[in-house]
């Protein structure tokens, strides 16, 4: 019997594939990833070919798809409970990193210039809601 693959979800990278992969082989849902080394070759082609595509056997759609919807899409604390924003109290938080000081910045640019690893970048959290930015440990608005 030959297997029916459905595209389930696709990925800009393969590392955000490979997590939600490995978190359907968890359920127990058998999963494949298309593209992924082409991606991983050539980054910049991601948009083009049409990312990292992850697909299931058609009998375990539905599951996969459950799965996939009880996976949020905002930050979570180190409990795994919403993180709130300390302005509106909506739970519609983002995690980023950014380059907002001149350290930073140099440290980007050397570390760009000579491929060394790791970047200094600065962590906040940003609310989706109002647009706030703040740090979750001291809870100041930025």
């Amino acid at each position: 019997m030959s297997q029916q693959l459905i595209t389930v979800a696709t990925f800009l990278y393969s590392t955000e594939a490979n997590i939600i992969k490995g978190r359907l082989a968890s359920e127990g849902v058998v999963s494949y990833l298309f593209d992924d080394i082409t991606i991983d070759t050539d980054p910049l082609v991601s948009n083009a070919i049409g990312g990292v595509k992850l697909k299931v056997d058609k009998v375990d759609e539905t599951k996969a798809k459950e799965i996939l919807s009880s996976i949020s899409d905002y930050s979570l604390d180190n409990t795994g409970s919403a993180i709130q924003c300390p302005n509106c109290g909506a739970e519609k938080i983002h995690y980023f990193s950014s380059i907002s000081s001149i350290k930073s910045l140099m440290a980007f640019l050397v570390g760009f210039l000579f491929s060394a690893l790791p970047f200094y970048t600065k962590y906040s959290y940003s609310c989706e809601v109002c647009k706030i930015k703040f740090n979750l440990v001291e809870n100041q608005l930025d």
